[in-house]
């Protein structure tokens, strides 16, 4: 089976996910694939707007990347596991500087790696079947595919939220997020994909875009996650300066949401979430989304053969126990100087660089 699908016609070029068994989560042929594509349609002055989407008949956009090969890498050299993230990170990268109007149609799990290849996009439309997350803490990994770059940069501390907590968020709550531009229910996606084709042949695609989408687009309903008394309660735990103040807090705070979101951040690797704490907070105040992924780089170079992320893929993924054992087992255990080895520089030869 062809894994990615590509077609251009009428200024309009396409990709289309299909990995259906795996709910479209990419591999390294998929990525350079997509790289391959997207490098061709940059220098084509006939291509006027990308349309990224999945194969009908799934329940996933794209639902990661592919954890137990990056996993069984990690165990051994992780030669295949360093070989993907690099050509991974080229896909985000390249994506995040295209010069042509991206739309992603996010209709289904859109999660980890499908998260990376739909934040660059202009449009990014969300339907009923959409769920997002970043996921990574609760298998030992951390935000990456541009995660340090986006989450910190949404509205107040909802990002850092996200991140530590790996929380799933349905479409109105994508939206006040900013993971989505758009809503609409799965009965008039056709009628976008017309929008979307029409706007293809026309001088302005961006600007036809935004006045046909938006035509189309519809009330998500009320948030479930993102209420106002959760945003406030996240915009002030989430601020603080460490993820043990973060602890301290909720535990503190009284609410049943704090109670929750405790609950939730205890089942997680303590090394993931102060990896990712420390990952926002510094991609934060990135100049470029090429150096944030150089850094996400190194990290998972690294990540990929540790303890937690073996554990958490066994434990979540293969064995599914969902009783990971984590090394170190608690915040306090993962030190300043454990945190430095991660984030250091690679040598010179092994860093990752953008096309």
């Amino acid at each position: 089976m062809t894994e990615i699908l590509t077609t251009a016609s009428a200024g309009l070029a396409r990709i289309t996910l299909n990995r259906p068994a795996a709910l479209h989560a990419l591999n390294q042929p998929m990525c350079a694939a997509m790289i391959e594509a997207l490098t061709a349609w940059r220098e084509d002055e006939s291509i006027k707007l990308i349309l990224i989407d999945h194969a009908p008949g799934t329940r996933g956009f794209c639902a990661g990347g592919d954890i137990r090969m990056i996993a069984e890498s990690g165990a051994k050299d992780s030669k295949q596991a360093r070989a993907f993230f690099f050509t991974e990170y080229r896909l985000n990268h390249l994506l995040f500087t295209y010069p042509k109007p991206i739309v992603a149609l996010i209709d289904g799990v859109t999660m980890g790696g499908g998260v990376g290849i739909s934040m660059p996009a202009r449009f990014r439309i969300a339907t009923e079947n959409t769920t997002y997350a970043m996921p990574e803490t609760g298998i030992g990994l951390f935000p990456d595919v541009g995660g340090g770059w986006y989450l910190p940069r949404k509205a107040g501390e909802i990002g850092m939220w996200l991140a530590l907590t790996g929380a799933r968020l349905k479409a109105a709550d994508c939206l006040i997020a900013g993971v989505a531009t758009h809503f609409m229910p799965t009965e008039i996606l056709e009628a976008a994909r017309a929008q979307i084709a029409g706007a293809a042949q026309t001088h302005d695609p961006a600007r036809a875009l935004e006045s046909g989408l938006e035509a189309l687009s519809e009330s998500a309903g009320r948030p479930k996650e993102l209420t106002p008394e959760n945003i406030a309660r996240i915009n002030r735990i989430f601020a603080l300066e460490s993820v043990e103040a973060i602890f301290a807090a909720l535990e503190a705070d009284g609410s049943d949401w704090a109670a929750a979101q405790l609950k939730i951040l205890q089942s997680k690797s303590p090394q993931a979430m102060k990896v990712a704490f420390r990952q926002l907070r510094e991609g934060a105040k990135k100049e470029s989304f090429a150096e944030e992924m150089a850094v996400e780089y190194r990290l998972g170079a690294r990540i990929a053969g540790r303890h937690d992320f073996q554990e958490g893929v066994r434990a979540l993924i293969v064995d599914k126990d969902n009783k990971p054992v984590w090394n170190p087992a608690t915040l306090e255990g993962v030190t300043d100087a454990l945190l430095d080895e991660l984030f250091a520089a690679l040598p010179a030869d092994e860093e990752w660089t953008p096309l």
